[in-house]
């Protein structure tokens, strides 16, 4: 139950990474939320824990605003839903100890620490960074995003952040005798991408927009 829960933590990390990355376009926040709070409500039955009632769109139920006849059919539906999951889950691991193959052998998951000392780069106006591992035998990022928002100052937005800008990023091998090694590229990158936050244009005497996030660079650099 414990490598169950600690499953279940890890997918919640790189979600909440992905949402607060503001990256992602509004069909997929919304559909990336409810995958969240399913998976909350999956973790909390497991566990023992109290049943959150909510609406299709994952928002929790009002009780003031809710007549007792509409909550208790959504806590049936909601049960309902888990406890098939449950009976999923329950099957697939029967299903592998017939065949003597324990149910978390496949995959292990490893993780990077990156701390973060400066940024030094002439934009002129404030840019978030996007700090991700990036797999090129698969040609797409493995990891959730790390996101700093760097001021034109020079210094972090939220400047209590400052000399404690900190991320673990974790990701799973598909040969855990060989660690890091059991990916097929063994060139794992750690990829930033640099977004400039402001103006149009940099131009004095123009009327100008303001807030626009454009791309602006990216670096990188092999961490394996």
């Amino acid at each position: 139950q414990f490598r169950h829960v600690q499953q279940l933590t890890y997918s919640l990390i790189e979600w909440r990474s992905q949402i607060l990355s503001g990256t992602l376009p509004k069909d997929e926040l919304a559909e990336l939320k409810k995958k969240v709070t399913a998976k909350i409500d999956y973790g909390n039955r497991i566990l023992g824990l109290d049943l959150v009632v909510r609406d299709d769109n994952g928002n929790i139920l009002d009780p003031d605003e809710t007549s007792t006849i509409s909550l208790f059919k959504a806590h049936e539906t909601a049960s309902k839903r888990i406890d098939e999951r449950i009976q999923e889950e329950k099957s697939l691991q029967q299903s592998l100890d017939l065949r003597g193959q324990p149910i978390f052998n496949s995959t292990h998951t490893y993780s990077l620490y990156v701390n973060f000392k400066n940024f030094v780069c002439n934009i002129g106006e404030d840019a978030e960074l996007l700090m991700s591992l990036y797999d090129p035998d698969l040609s797409k990022f493995i990891s959730e995003n790390y996101l700093v928002r760097w001021g034109s100052n020079g210094m972090p937005k939220e400047i209590e952040k400052l000399n404690n800008l900190q991320a673990v990023f974790t990701v799973s091998s598909e040969n855990p005798r060989r660690g890091w090694k059991g990916f097929k590229s063994h060139q794992i990158s750690l990829v930033c991408q640099i977004v400039r936050v402001g103006h149009m244009e940099l131009k004095d005497g123009k009327k100008h927009t303001c807030g626009l996030r454009r791309p602006f660079g990216v670096a990188g650099g092999l961490c394996l």
